[in-house]
């Protein structure tokens, strides 16, 4: 057991920790609730059960705005403030949270949020997960009860990181230490951009509640909004998951980085640096978008991968030369030293591997020549559960697994079953997406729940949708048995050994000598040669298609 991490969580003050554990297990209700949606909009797109189309995107509603909003930032917010409050106490000193207060408040502003979100999803038309004014135009209480729910998520966003950010400052002083180390400033900076979205959503939802109430004209700008809170919603998750990556590293093996805290640092600062400039590529549909601006776009976007690719490199770096260091032989041997009978390593494992995956294909959907033919298809819903499923929400839960048994003092239910459905989980997302991506390669669209239209679409549109449900269903099925093993784990009577350590690795020191670390340099070639791959395929069905078509498609 990390000395510097895990085995503060018990030593914090009971109401921190109950706070933490509410804002964790009402994550994973989240979760659940989403899942459940998204295995109904799977099984409905792909004719395996037969519903109204509104009842189709109703499934659709629960599962964005729980899944997408509330599961990813309620952990987030909860793994934030909870790793804050054992970093404070890094070096000696007390541990705890300062400014609980605040993330009181924050943390019943995004759980009435919650609840009011999932209200909206069956009051009137479905307002999916973007609740766009103009759609609902006629029904101002369903815009009502929706913005509210997205404007309290907002302010619960910008309250808890705040106490997170008070709490990690205080641990610096004359007596204490003079910088935060790698993990203090990560915290830091993951706080700051919870802040930073937590305000891109009340700016895009309160000129809505505004109207609604009768306070404001109509938001006929609300879809730039939109676009800002959008592009922050979907890094933001991917900085959390390095950064929850690197603090497992440390919570599971004691290994530090060979690279140093500096290096550490600036590359977690690069997220500031390359991810708000990026955002020009969600704007690629919009005709009158200049021609030198969708150029600049895909420009700026390709560097969007940096701080992800390079973090990667140095957490495998740093694993690879500890565990040969400390004896392991062979190109992949280093693995087997890895801590793998806690549930944390297989689900960080897998998410590594469907990174590999979702980085690759997300190349392809951010050059401006192919997105105005591959967003409205179902190439996007596709490529991006690589991400939000494989990636993001493995990585969360790994992060959970590690925070909530020392915040209860209770063992983990069924570990077994935990190490093994993160494996039946990507099986489930491999057979999704990649039948998904090829779906959306072959023009099937994503916003329409029926792909047969009556019979004149191509046969292969369905087997396709057919596979989609199959995968989507496997991946939800196991991911709901990991979400409620966990949740189960909070209520659980067996009292986990405070004393014993969740891993029998514990590399302290950094290794002395030059050790060669093959693996992440292999690992980004993999993925330079599949971005080559899919790309060469999109250019290739860009050329079989008629140019009044390319034209039109933007439009």
């Amino acid at each position: 057991m990390s000395d510097t991490i895990v085995s503060r969580l018990h030593t914090l003050p009971v109401q921190d920790r109950r706070l933490v554990v509410a804002l964790a297990a009402a994550a994973l209700v989240a979760l659940i609730i989403g899942l459940t949606g998204g295995l109904l909009t799977a099984l409905v797109r792909a004719g395996f059960l037969s519903v109204l189309p509104e009842s189709g995107y109703r499934f659709l509603s629960v599962h964005g705005v729980s899944a997408f909003f509330y599961w990813l930032y309620f952990a987030q917010a909860a793994l934030v403030l909870g790793f804050s409050a054992v970093e404070r106490g890094n070096g000696g000193g007390a541990t705890g949270l300062l400014g609980r207060p605040l993330a009181g408040l924050g943390v019943g502003a995004m759980v009435l949020g919650f609840i009011l979100g999932l209200a909206a999803t069956v009051m009137g038309s479905p307002p999916l997960y973007d609740g766009k004014a103009d759609l609902l135009a006629d029904e101002p209480l369903t815009v009502l009860v929706f913005s509210l729910g997205y404007v309290l998520l907002g302010l619960g966003l910008m309250l808890c990181p705040a106490s997170a950010i008070v709490t990690l400052l205080s641990s610096l002083g004359r007596d204490r230490r003079k910088v935060l180390d790698a993990i203090g400033f990560a915290l830091l900076a993951w706080s700051g951009f919870l802040i930073v979205t937590g305000f891109a959503a009340i700016h895009a939802f309160l000129p809505a509640l505004l109207w609604s109430m009768g306070l404001a004209a109509f938001p006929v700008g609300q879809e730039t909004g939109w676009h800002i809170l959008f592009h922050n919603l979907h890094y933001l998750p991917l900085m959390a998951t390095v950064l929850v990556w690197y603090i497992l590293m440390q919570a599971l093996t004691g290994a530090r980085s060979v690279f140093g805290a500096r290096f550490s640092k600036l590359v977690f600062s690069l997220y500031l640096v390359f991810v708000p400039p990026t955002s020009l590529y969600h704007m690629f549909l919009d005709p009158g978008l200049p021609e030198y601006v969708k150029v600049a776009g895909s420009a700026l976007s390709l560097f969007v991968s940096v701080p992800t690719l390079t973090a990667f490199l140095v957490i495998v770096a740093s694993l690879e030369v500890h565990a040969r260091a400390a004896g392991a032989t062979g190109l992949f041997g280093w693995l087997r030293r890895l801590p793998w009978e806690h549930p944390a390593t297989t689900a960080a494992a897998m998410a590594v591997i469907n990174m590999m995956f979702g980085i690759s294909l997300a190349f392809v959907l951010i050059q401006e020549k192919l997105a105005p033919l591959l967003s409205d298809t179902f190439f996007v819903p596709g490529y991006f559960h690589f991400f939000t499923v494989g990636t993001v929400s493995l990585s969360l839960l790994a992060g959970l697994t590690v925070l909530l048994p020392g915040l209860t003092g209770r063992a983990l239910r069924w570990p077994g079953l935990l190490r093994a459905l993160p494996w039946v989980a990507s099986a489930g997302l491999l057979v999704f997406g990649g039948a998904g991506v090829a779906a959306g390669y072959m023009g099937v669209p994503r916003r329409v729940m029926d792909v047969t239209y009556g019979g004149e679409a191509p046969a292969l549109w369905s087997t396709l949708m057919g596979l989609v449900g199959a995968g989507g269903s496997i991946m939800a099925l196991a991911l709901l048995a990991y979400a409620a093993t966990v949740l189960a784990s909070i209520f659980g009577r067996q009292e986990a050994d405070r004393g014993k350590r969740i891993s029998s690795i514990h590399w302290d020191a950094l290794p002395t000598g030059r050790t060669a670390a093959w693996t992440g340099p292999l690992s980004i070639l993999v993925i330079a040669i599949a971005m080559y791959g899919f790309s060469t395929l999109g250019f290739e069905l860009l050329q079989a298609v008629p140019l009044i078509a390319t034209g039109a498609a933007s439009h």
